[in-house]
């Protein structure tokens, strides 16, 4: 097994030089930095993490506590942006699911405390969520897809206002009038802001909100599908609804179908989430797509630089999601024809 004394011998160096970089402290010449990291590429060196550990009175461990794991693919790519960074820095990840369920996240935020893990990124259940006893505890977190109201942390956030905005305002555009919103908890920021997002749409093109379009759900199949049975009941039904998740979107479709609608003709479908499985829908689901992968990617680089000894405030980084046009939002009329 390679040993630090390795690495010092092969960058020509002595163990304490070795020791400040790989722990990147910052007065070290850069030429004996630039030989040591590249000693340690050609031995193929890990750093001991129960030594580190023991020097630093902190685990290199990471607790990655997510609100619901059943969103599939949106969390599936945040997790592996956060294993990349933290692994490429010599981190290990334990995963935690907490149902949207605030006692399950207070158990795991008591268990990250108990572990001694370096640092947390963390998805909040809600506007309680209590981040203090990390603070406490000195261990630092990050907040990731969701905020609290009062700013305690560091977080990453998707732009869910213009992406919601963006959405509704491509079916306006294409000349649906009654468009019809199924969105997720009021509570939770993605919940909230996309909502925001709907009714900032409708306002700019000269529309009042009718809250007899909107249904809040769960975030979750089933809500999305009684959701969408309660729109379809109406006397005046929806002629376009926008859905801001995948799972609801599911309930939705499945709600449709069986009301022996088609899409778009009688009513046209937005999603507030893009799948793989999206394109290959007949027709093609138009949907708007988040940049998880790099979520996760910025939520650890934050993490790792409170690691490193960033003191400052807290920090917002929000990353914008894109919209995928499909057949499922075919317009009315003519793209000429379109409102000003």
């Amino acid at each position: 097994m390679t040993t630090i004394v390795d690495v010092a011998r092969a960058a020509g160096v002595s163990t304490a030089t070795v020791s400040r970089v790989l722990n990147n402290h910052p007065q070290v010449d850069p030429r004996l930095a630039a030989a040591v990291l590249q000693a340690v590429k050609d031995l193929g060196y890990r750093p001991s993490r129960v030594a580190r550990s023991l020097r630093t009175r902190r685990n290199r461990v990471w607790a990655l506590i997510i609100s619901d794991i059943r969103t599939g693919p949106f969390f599936g790519a945040v997790v592996r942006g956060v294993e990349d960074v933290a692994y490429e820095a010599g981190y290990s990840l334990f995963l935690c699911n907490t149902d949207e369920d605030p006692s399950k996240e207070a158990s795991y935020i008591e268990l990250a405390i108990a572990e001694n893990v370096g640092g947390v990124i963390l998805t909040p259940s809600g506007p309680r969520t209590d981040l203090s006893p990390l603070v406490d505890s000195g261990i630092p977190v990050v907040l990731a897809d969701r905020t609290l109201p009062a700013q305690q942390a560091d977080s990453v956030l998707v732009d869910n206002v213009s992406g919601a905005y963006e959405a509704v305002s491509h079916l306006l555009a294409g000349g649906y009038k009654h468009v019809a919103c199924i969105t997720g908890p009021l509570t939770t920021t993605t919940g909230y802001q996309r909502h925001v997002g709907y009714c900032k749409a409708l306002e700019e093109a000269g529309m009042a909100p009718d809250d007899s379009l909107v249904r809040v759900a769960d975030f979750r199949e089933l809500g999305g599908q009684l959701a969408m049975q309660e729109l379809l009941d109406q006397v005046e039904r929806p002629d376009a609804v926008f859905v801001t998740n995948h799972l609801m979107t599911l309930g939705v479709l499945q709600a449709i179908a069986q009301a022996k609608l088609a899409i778009p003709a009688d009513i046209a479908v937005v999603s507030f989430d893009d799948m793989s499985w999206a394109p290959l829908l007949q027709p093609p689901l138009t949907a708007v797509a988040q940049p998880a992968y790099d979520l996760g990617v910025e939520s650890a680089r934050l993490l790792l630089s409170r690691l490193e000894g960033y003191t400052g405030a807290a920090r917002m980084v929000t990353l914008s999601p894109s919209l995928h046009v499909r057949g499922s939002s075919t317009p009315k009329r003519p793209v000429s024809a379109r409102r000003r």
